[in-house]
């Protein structure tokens, strides 16, 4: 199923795949990621509408990264990977840097979290590229 050229079971796979990964990377460092956000373990318990409110909005990040990547004109593989790559540096971790320097929080956090987004997007884009 196609939305002006953008492969929504593609999208659908991408999402999933991104919360999958998601879960994973807290799961392993999710005792670092709490000392250096400064967060208790009874802070960080999910809620079913949060998890919920998250698997939306990686569906919609998963939606609109299409759209970058097809915009790219290939929508393989490599465009996928390149493309999370430019997305990662230019515009994710650039607003990490900056958010978390404001907030005086550690450079672990932006580490941390970071790490994540380069693994969303990344297998954002390997999946995009695989299905689409």
């Amino acid at each position: 199923m196609m939305f002006d050229g953008i492969n929504l079971v593609a999208v659908a796979a991408a999402a999933v795949a991104s919360f999958i990964f998601g879960s994973v990377w807290y799961g392993l460092l999710g005792k670092a990621w709490m000392k250096a956000a400064s967060l208790t373990e009874a802070q960080t318990k999910p809620d079913p509408v949060t998890l919920g409110l998250t698997f939306v909005c990686q569906l919609v990040m998963a939606f609109v990264f299409a759209g970058i990547v097809y915009h790219t004109g290939s929508t393989d593989v490599r465009a996928g990977i390149i493309s999370a790559l430019m997305v990662w540096v230019g515009i994710v971790m650039t607003t990490q840097i900056i958010n978390h320097r404001f907030q005086g929080k550690p450079w672990s956090l932006t580490l941390i979290d970071g790490g994540h987004w380069l693994g969303v997007f990344l297998v954002q884009g390997i999946v995009l590229g695989l299905l689409s």
